[in-house]
């Protein structure tokens, strides 16, 4: 499930990517499938181990095309072990919300995006975050959890501060906003309650079979309450007369 629409946001083969607080990989994936030259980094170990598991099989499926490389390791996002200038595209999604220190991760996604280079920030949606939060302490207040709900403009603001030009936003997972939702409302670790299990295997279907019928919904819906906003980004280049 991408959260990040590459039609919006495209990757030539050859891209040198960094997918920042990777998780379980899903974006990463699919930068290795499109050609890319990939880096999935994440503090989480565990995940990133399962994450190489998953490279080392795509690249034994031939799931990637040739030149295509990915890697996974461990890292702090607010001391990118990188050089300036290292990546063409940086995608960090569904990370920001648990930092406290937003404005130094996006200083060091700028620091180390060439200069024409594109980056994807994704977010929890305002609204739909805000039901959770009302409906549970516990969705939030976990350690690791989220520490902070964006508004749009605020979120904007900030890459524009950090130096970047936004180029676009959407909604994504619609249909997502509402299991959040009744997990919330029947406990974020009872998967036993009824309707929440009901509303995963619809999920899990849905994902599974890609029907027309809820691909149609959930794009008539994604303005409404899609879960996450989405939003690309470019850093600009340097004028002949400053690079010099």
């Amino acid at each position: 499930m991408l959260t990040v629409d590459f039609s919006r946001f495209p990757l030539a083969p050859g891209d040198r990517v960094l997918d920042l607080g990777c998780g379980a990989g899903r974006h990463a994936f699919e930068c290795y499938r499109r050609g890319a030259r990939v880096v999935a980094l994440d503090r989480n170990g565990e995940e990133i181990r399962e994450v190489a598991k998953w490279f080392a099989a795509m690249e034994e499926a031939g799931e990637a095309p040739a030149g295509a490389t990915a890697t996974a390791m461990e890292g702090d996002a607010l001391a990118l072990p990188f050089p300036d200038e290292s990546f063409d595209v940086v995608i960090i999604s569904e990370v920001m919300e648990h930092i406290p220190d937003d404005k130094g991760v996006l200083a060091e996604m700028v620091r180390v995006l060439k200069p024409g280079g594109r980056i994807a920030i994704t977010v929890p949606r305002y609204g739909p975050e805000k039901v959770c939060w009302a409906l549970s302490d516990a969705y939030h207040e976990v350690e690791g959890g989220h520490i902070r709900i964006y508004k749009a403009d605020e979120l904007l603001a900030k890459i524009r501060e950090a130096g970047l030009q936004p180029y676009g936003t959407h909604h994504a997972h619609a249909l997502h906003a509402p299991y959040w939702w009744l997990k919330c409302a029947f406990g974020v670790d009872n998967d036993k309650a009824l309707p929440v299990r009901a509303y995963h295997k619809l999920l899990v279907w849905d994902i599974m079979k890609k029907p027309l019928a809820t691909r149609l919904a959930e794009q008539a819906l994604n303005p409404l309450i899609g879960k996450s906003f989405v939003a690309y980004a470019t850093k600009p280049k340097l004028p002949r007369a400053a690079a010099a």
